[in-house]
């Protein structure tokens, strides 16, 4: 069974966040996993830009309602009419996410693969530790050090 790997940051992001977002795509291309992401700029963009470029599948799961929103690199375009709301049907969709940065919107796309028991890899993403309880978050440095954790999982 084909593995779905979606990637999540921010739709505004740091060139550093975007080169990794971009090697991530590829890295999931090459393994022949599908890529989920929220289908628009910034971290998704790259992300899929990376997949595209190695031949990979990408799907982004839109907030509005017109497919033609997607980035250019998307390969199968799901509009959805639901704004921010979408992000749950990036978690649901995704047997691991891989957080690259980000802000709310991705807080809140951990927070519900969280809470769907799907795993949470991170990379210079947010920190979820409080109290006694440890950060359930996955840690890696490297979008190779991300892909190595997501093929354990």
């Amino acid at each position: 069974m084909t593995r779905y790997v979606a990637v999540i940051g921010g739709s505004e992001a740091a060139p550093d966040e975007l080169a990794t977002a971009e090697t991530l795509g590829r890295l999931i291309a090459s393994e022949g996993w599908v890529l989920v992401c929220g289908g628009l700029g910034g971290v998704m963009e790259a992300a899929a830009r990376g997949c595209a470029a190695e031949g990979g599948t990408t799907i982004g799961i839109l907030p509005g309602d017109d497919r033609r929103a997607a980035n250019p690199h998307v390969s199968v375009a799901i509009p959805t009419g639901m704004g921010e709301a979408r992000n749950a049907l990036v978690a649901r969709a995704a047997d691991v996410v891989i957080a690259v940065g980000g802000e709310f919107g991705t807080l809140s796309e951990i927070a519900l693969a969280l809470k769907m028991d799907k795993p949470v890899i991170g990379i210079g993403t947010w920190s979820l530790g409080v109290d006694d309880r440890p950060d359930p978050i996955l840690r890696a440095d490297t979008a190779e050090d991300a892909i190595a954790t997501a093929r354990e999982r």
